[in-house]
């Protein structure tokens, strides 16, 4: 077990230097948009605009991705994870639109290229419309900006963008997507990590949000039984629906090893209204977590996931992060001892 920073949805060499500094052993980059200004930069791919316009990238290519895995290796970390491709790359295949087969093939070549590049481990959800909250300003601890979510605002929000999607109609989608890729990961040795609906509600916006608990997870790993499809095991999501819940989930996973990596972080409160909290306070136990994942053998990485927003810090968190990120080494340390192996 480990801790990985992550959350990067663009990089520069000084985040990875950062990374390293804070003691993290590889890191995580989420549904990175390779054709943005700071992805070509960081990629050395300023010469395409010598070369006129570009159609905009469907699948990831094998070569941009050893070249972001290089660039991570010099500073002696490892690219744990890719956490999901940009949206707009699955939402059809999310929703059963037209396209959904183009964007079902452009997701297998995505996971060949991974394969080829050594990137083992890609996540994914199943949520078109995104993560939701109701406020990004709630006031936490000393006046840190949190998120929160209250869901008799979200509930009356239509915005009549996205067609109307019941549960089955979204199961169905899943189901002929995981048919279509998993086998592909299987022959590329890539790992498909499912993360769970945030907020873990039945509907919003009129698309069912399917992932919201364990039972739908038991079913979605029961049709998908491979090693190569496991959870991305958000404490602070599924704490949304109670912390005991999730901790009995999180022991169960994690002892039939379907859990590839974890994203730890805690609320307050709990569904129909909760917020975000720092690490050491609300109702995840990050002492139990890990305890629980040392216990059961689980051998991935952990990051921190959302953080606070405190005093002076940048928008990526430079600083919320370091704590968070220090605080769970220090556990996992501290495991180590207590188990008389080193972590």
């Amino acid at each position: 077990m480990r801790v990985a920073a992550g959350q990067f949805r663009e990089l520069t060499q000084g985040d990875l230097a950062f990374a390293r500094q804070i003691g993290c052993a590889g890191i995580t980059v989420n549904k990175p948009d390779f054709d943005s200004p700071g992805w070509t930069t960081f990629l050395g791919r300023q010469f395409t605009a010598s070369a006129g316009p570009r159609a905009p990238t469907r699948r990831w290519s094998a070569l941009d991705l050893a070249q972001l895995r290089a660039a991570v290796d010099a500073h002696g970390l490892a690219l744990e994870c890719i956490e999901g491709v940009p949206a707009n790359l699955l939402a059809k295949a999310m929703l059963g639109l037209p396209g959904a087969d183009e964007q079902i093939e452009d997701f297998k070549a995505t996971i060949r290229a991974m394969g080829q590049a050594g990137i083992g481990v890609l996540g994914y959800n199943w949520i078109p419309d995104g993560v939701w909250r109701t406020t990004k300003a709630d006031h936490g601890r000393g006046g840190a900006l949190v998120t929160g979510y209250d869901h008799a605002i979200g509930q009356r929000i239509e915005t009549g963008i996205l067609p109307i999607r019941d549960d089955s109609a979204m199961w169905a989608n899943w189901e002929r997507f995981m048919a279509a890729v998993l086998p592909v990961a299987e022959e590329a040795g890539v790992k498909l990590s499912l993360h769970p609906d945030d907020p873990p509600v039945p509907m919003l916006d009129s698309v069912a949000r399917i992932f919201r608990d364990a039972t739908a997870f038991d079913r979605a790993l029961a049709f998908a039984d491979s090693p190569h499809h496991g959870l991305a095991f958000c404490t602070g999501t599924m704490a949304e629906r109670g912390a005991d819940t999730m901790m009995a989930a999180l022991a169960r996973f994690a002892r039939m090893g379907r859990i590839h990596y974890v994203h730890l972080r805690s609320v307050s409160g709990a569904l129909p209204r909760f917020a975000e909290a720092f690490i050491d306070e609300g109702t995840v136990d990050p002492v139990a977590v890990l305890r629980t994942l040392r216990d059961a053998g689980f051998d991935g990485f952990v990051i921190d996931d959302h953080v606070p927003h405190v005093e002076g810090d940048t928008v990526w968190g430079h600083r919320s992060r370091a704590y968070a990120t220090g605080y769970i080494a220090g556990i996992i340390r501290a495991l180590g001892n207590e188990y008389g192996r080193s972590p």
